[in-house]
């Protein structure tokens, strides 16, 4: 008898698809579940109950992070974990964890204010990247080079209508150069890295920035070890800059998009994932 999954999701994207295709290879049957359409939190969970798992694919890391909450404490089976979600969810969380932890990430500052902002900016020095502590896919991610443009690119922080879209980190540019491992348990199944093409500076992989296959680096594999001993097996994409003193943690994506980094690398990850899948509910 297969078992049941749920790919708990806004939208049906290229990765999803390609996971329900492949899920009675591996004894899996998988249904997309609207993330929208749940209503968890009443003594029964009816909606999520009869899956044996979910899969938590919402591109949102707020609603990823309380689904997966109020279904572990149903006992569902959750992946990623709740912990994890909430740890990706937040850059400034995730940096202070891993810094804990003993794993390697940039330098950087949290802004708060545009006090916080001219601090930030005596302590590190131009060039800064600026970037919000929630959101993702490189959205808001601004490089700045000159000090008379800072306080105007700030003037636009401030003016955003809330505080959590106000709260941002400043670190230093380290280039405009990549790596995108994809995360499956603990092994990295596919890793590439990814270059600034044309006039954007930024190297995320949802940009469709240029990219080419990396070879195993074992110094690559002990700092992704090291976020997967903390964050806990799962599903990840863990991005890292190259610096001359080592890899540096920039990111960690809980429901990553891997379309560009399997056509680089040729890896078959909704196999990967599926098999992760079959050993949890083993």
């Amino acid at each position: 008898m297969s078992a049941k999954v749920a790919i708990v999701a806004d939208r049906v994207g290229w990765e999803e698809r390609e996971l329900i295709r492949r899920a009675p290879d591996f004894g899996l049957e998988i249904d997309w579940v609207n993330d929208e359409s749940l209503c968890l939190g009443g003594s029964g969970s009816p909606s999520v109950d009869r899956y044996d798992a979910l899969l938590i694919r919402s591109r949102s890391y707020t609603r990823g992070g309380l689904i997966a909450t109020l279904a572990e404490s149903s006992g569902v089976p959750v992946l990623n974990s709740a912990e994890a979600i909430h740890a990706c969810e937040n850059k400034l969380v995730l940096r202070a964890v891993l810094r804990a932890a003993g794993v390697p990430v940039p330098d950087f500052r949290l802004a708060l204010s545009r006090k916080d902002f001219e601090k930030a900016l005596d302590d590190l020095g131009l060039p800064v990247v600026l970037k919000p502590v929630y959101g993702g896919m490189g959205k808001r991610v601004t490089l700045i080079r000159d000090a008379d443009l800072a306080h105007s690119v700030y003037d636009y922080v401030e003016d955003l209508g809330h505080a959590f879209e106000q709260a941002c980190l400043v670190e230093p540019y380290l280039g405009g150069g990549s790596i995108r491992c994809l995360v499956v348990g603990r092994e990295i199944v596919a890793a590439a890295e990814f270059e600034s093409a044309g006039a954007d500076w930024r190297s995320n992989a949802a940009l469709g920035n240029q990219s080419r296959a990396l070879a195993h680096d074992p110094e690559v594999q002990k700092v992704v070890d090291g976020v997967v001993d903390r964050l806990g097996a799962g599903v990840y994409g863990v991005d890292l800059f190259r610096t001359p003193s080592g890899h540096l943690v920039n990111e960690v994506n809980h429901a990553p998009a891997w379309r560009g980094v399997a056509s680089t690398t040729g890896a078959d990850i909704p196999s990967a994932i599926a098999r992760h899948v079959q050993e949890t509910l083993a």
